[in-house]
């Protein structure tokens, strides 16, 4: 599958052409994205739903726990809803972020021993090599969706889990994938499974890892991320991803990022299909 463009044209690009434009590229999916550029700045301590792969091709990176404990290395995972800051140092690299509910990002949270894993240079070093191989050769490398997948299946242990989700939480996740609106309130939504609001909550949560608004306060900011990379205002695309208004997005996107939306007026984007199964139940 080749890229759908949103704006700019990934062409045929190096490292040093990237360099000299200093933008970064981003390849978004509803759920999650690839990230490919030089890393400028210190992000401060923040927390996201989503798992995160840090994947350097020239120095070693660094990631701090809430605590200030800072760990680096050429890659790290950081599991979903987990505090921390975030140095690139200036490396070159890649930035994936997993939906924890796609059957790979299940698969790496299976395995995550800690809340910040470094991953040895000997187990990273293919996802380098065709990282690099992307940048410098596109049109004979895996495309950014089979890219994304190759990485994270290489930093996968063991065989894929047999977990599923319950059926009326898969029921609701598939719900909220679909719909065009997200102003869905917890109770019309434990209703729709049969659950009391209580019930419901509760279940979500477990199964989830965190509270149901919190989780589709998530999905609006990726679905905002899209909006943003079709080139409309950060007002329009907290409209259309149902955000009460500019302002709330730009919190949200601080509060999980570590930085403002604006960031993502620097970058080029280009949509693509995700690249993991949604989980079954």
């Amino acid at each position: 599958m080749r890229l759908e463009t949103l704006k700019g044209n990934p062409g045929e690009f190096t490292l040093a052409e990237l360099d000299r434009k200093a933008v970064p590229r981003w390849f978004l999916w509803d759920g999650g994205f690839l990230l490919l550029g030089r890393s400028v700045g210190e992000t401060p301590v923040h927390d996201h739903h989503a798992v995160q792969i840090v994947i350097s091709s020239t120095e070693p990176v660094a990631v701090s726990d809430k605590d200030g404990v800072w760990r680096e290395g050429f890659g790290v995972i950081v599991k979903p809803d987990v505090s921390h800051g975030f140095n690139g140092r200036g490396a070159f690299g890649a930035m994936i972020f997993i939906d924890p509910e796609a059957t790979e990002g299940m698969w790496l949270r299976s395995f995550l021993k800690e809340p910040i894993s470094v991953v040895p240079l000997s187990r990273i070093q293919s996802c380098r090599e065709a990282l690099m191989n992307f940048i410098e050769r596109p049109f004979e490398a895996l495309d950014a969706a089979g890219l994304t997948r190759y990485c994270v299946q290489a930093l996968c242990a063991g065989a894929l889990p047999n977990r599923r989700l319950d059926t009326r939480i898969t029921q609701v996740l598939e719900s909220i994938r679909a719909s065009d609106n997200l102003r869905m309130p917890l109770a019309d939504v434990a209703a729709s499974v049969f659950l009391s609001p209580s019930r419901f909550a509760h279940l979500f949560k477990q199964q989830v890892g965190l509270p149901y608004r919190r989780y589709v306060l998530w999905r609006k900011l990726t679905r905002a991320m899209l909006e943003i990379g079709r080139d409309v205002s950060i007002a329009e695309a907290a409209q259309l991803a149902d955000f009460a208004d500019a302002a709330h997005l730009t919190r949200t996107f601080q509060q999980m990022f570590g930085t403002s939306p604006s960031a993502l007026m620097r970058g080029e984007f280009f949509e693509i299909s995700s690249p993991f199964q949604e989980s079954q139940a």
